[in-house]
């Protein structure tokens, strides 16, 4: 944990428009797992799911006549790492974060996946400290000109979707999604999988809660590099 102190907590309440009546779910949820057990990774299960929960409920209001299925691609486009990464740059969160030595050395404090995985935690913590209220209004606040974007008639596609009909398009085969390697604790694995895209020599790798949510990740670092 860094210090009490240490950190400009008024500039940090500014920018996240909530001011937390226990300051140490603050100090928690900004705390990576490399710099200790008391880290932000069960904060961030518990925002992973009232983020979902949020924006699925915006959205089953905003758009009545739409169906489950557009309705889960709809949120997949708005709750992903790109996304949850730019709202945490906006909020300024790296300069916060408490992480280990390697990590700081290697950049860890504006990598998208720890971006993305303490702004969960953040949200989770927010939770525990206000109720839902807070967190409806918090997501409400930084999500909301995504929700605006939507448009019903667009068909949203997940990262694995996108990138598998650029590829067919080129005449290149599907990728190969290959777990890397499983670590975590027991009641919360994380894997790392390897996207291999043909003639193309670089692999992608990413990280996720499941298999399915780190090639998700791993397409959307493709689709980063490949299309831009």
């Amino acid at each position: 944990m860094f210090p009490s102190g240490n950190i400009d907590y008024e500039f940090i309440y500014s920018k996240l428009e909530y001011r937390f009546s226990n300051l140490q779910l603050l100090e928690q949820a900004l705390t990576h797992r490399s710099r200790g057990p008391d880290n932000y990774e069960r904060m961030e299960f518990l925002g992973d799911s009232i983020l979902d929960f949020v924006v699925a409920e915006s959205l089953y209001y905003q758009f009545p006549k739409l169906t489950e299925g557009k309705l889960s691609r709809m949120r997949a486009a708005i709750v992903r790492k790109n996304t949850l990464a730019t709202v945490s740059r906006e909020l300024e969160l790296g300069q916060f974060l408490v992480l280990g030595e390697g990590e700081l050395r290697s950049g860890g404090f504006d990598r998208d996946s720890i971006l993305a995985d303490a702004l969960e935690a953040l949200i989770g913590a927010i939770y525990i400290d206000g109720g839902l209220d807070p967190c409806k209004d918090f997501i409400s606040k930084h999500f909301g000109k995504y929700l605006a974007q939507l448009e019903p008639h667009i068909t949203y596609k997940d990262a694995k979707s996108r990138l598998q009909e650029y590829l067919q398009q080129r005449g290149i085969p599907v990728p190969n999604y290959i777990v890397v390697d499983i670590g975590g604790e027991p009641h919360k694995r994380i894997f790392e999988v390897e996207c291999q895209i043909e003639g193309v020599e670089r692999a992608f790798r990413a990280t996720g809660t499941s298999r399915q949510n780190a090639e998700q990740a791993a397409a959307e670092h493709a689709i980063a590099v490949i299309m831009s």
